[in-house]
């Protein structure tokens, strides 16, 4: 069963680190890889392999009357909370009140009102202690029942599969060493989104930021006029940015810079910011934005007090399908047939799909079922889950060429 897949993934600790400089970024990703492949391996897929890089593939041949679709979900979980021992919770006939999660911690309504969407079915929580790793484990375990439902009913006809499983994508690195030559196919979906009746394929354009804060330590008896605290010159520059552009602020097509990590003492800081903008050339101002600061702190202190580094990270997708619109429409009515309310919905992030479709493969993003990711608050729902599976089933029965 689909639930049962998902708490078995969820119980491999998956974090990934982006200060890590191995891939990928953590050891227990190899765990749960080597799980898969057993599992791949079990069901008879074909071309399956575990390569250098912790990405899994597999095939599942088809009609010969159909495309080819390939399926995608990432293994790794955000390091935002951590993975460790999770302890999932399953509620049946949610009551749409709140969720205790500890004794100590409640998911409510009042903060997360998304919950009155869910009365009555059935949820996955976490103990409050840990992510619970829907994102994107329950994407995983819809690949699974997938392929487990076409292996046990050969009577269905449907398009040959091309299946990975990579590491690293919450670290934005899901695709540096993806083997293209592995997963051919006329067109794929990356199975990483929330609600099954959205299809994604619009994104952020994504940047990073480092800071390095350059400060003088003296001892604080005889600092006047020579000391520079770094820690004081990071909260300066972080308070030059623009207060409305954060997370907690925007929706929809709005940007952000969103502080992600600071630390040091008073001679030296590292600050890191992502950059995000649906626009390219609004993220290009954002990205300016970081250097005027940089460039003024440092004209006021008289020395390069800040050192800025800005990394482009990941492109907006949605040019690429202008006149390619085949993977949209499929979907569109493989929805159409499964009683699902289309909706097209603008990622306020990113996925491997984004990279995927700028290497040549156009790929979507498809739900999963699960919601607010990257925190102890996430959540996934069972009929969500398997609505999702019945879409993709249904995808891989339409897609003749």
């Amino acid at each position: 069963m689909l639930i049962d897949k998902l708490l078995d993934y969820v119980k491999y600790d998956t974090t990934s680190f982006e200060e890590s400089e191995t891939f990928p970024s953590s050891s227990g990703q190899w765990k749960l890889a080597r799980h898969l492949l057993d599992e791949l391996n079990r069901l008879g897929l074909e071309d399956t392999v575990l390569d250098e890089y912790c990405y899994v593939y597999g095939y599942l041949p088809g009609d010969p009357e159909y495309l080819t679709i390939g399926l995608n979900a990432h293994m790794d979980t955000s390091q935002q909370a951590s993975g460790t021992d999770v302890n999932p919770r399953i509620i049946e006939n949610y009551d749409g009140e709140d969720i205790r999660l500890n004794e100590n911690l409640y998911t409510t309504v009042e903060r997360f009102p998304n919950l009155k969407d869910y009365i009555g079915k059935t949820l996955v929580v976490t103990d409050g202690n840990t992510l619970l790793g829907a994102d994107d484990k329950a994407g995983v375990a819809c690949i699974m029942e997938v392929l487990e439902t076409l292996v046990n009913h050969p009577e269905i006809k449907h398009a040959p599969v091309r299946v990975c499983f990579s590491p690293d994508e919450e670290v934005g690195r899901g695709t540096q060493h993806f083997d293209y030559d592995r997963f051919t196919c006329d067109f794929a979906y990356t199975v990483d989104g929330d609600k099954p009746n959205c299809i994604e394929y619009e994104n952020f354009n994504a940047a990073s930021a480092r800071i390095t804060v350059n400060g003088i330590s003296v001892h604080p008896g005889s600092a006047k006029d020579k000391m520079v605290n770094a820690l004081q010159v990071a909260h300066e520059f972080h308070g030059m940015m623009d207060p409305a552009a954060v997370p907690e602020k925007t929706e929809g097509y709005e940007g952000f810079n969103m502080l992600m990590d600071l630390k040091g003492e008073v001679g030296r800081a590292e600050m890191s910011y992502i950059i995000r903008n649906h626009d390219m050339d609004l993220l290009n101002k954002q990205k300016e934005d970081f250097r005027r600061i940089a460039d003024t702190l440092n004209q006021k202190y008289g020395y390069n007090v800040i050192e800025l580094q800005i990394t482009d990270s990941y492109r907006n997708m949605k040019e690429k399908f202008v006149g390619h619109e085949e993977p949209i429409e499929l979907v569109k009515k493989a929805m159409a047939e499964t009683g699902l309310e289309y909706k097209e919905v603008a990622i306020r992030g990113g996925t491997d799909g984004a990279s995927l479709t700028w290497n040549g493969i156009l790929c979507p993003n498809l739900g999963t079922g699960g919601q607010n990711f990257h925190g102890v608050h996430e959540f996934w729902c069972k009929e969500d889950g398997e609505k999702a599976v019945e879409l993709i089933l249904k995808i891989l029965s339409l897609a003749k060429i």
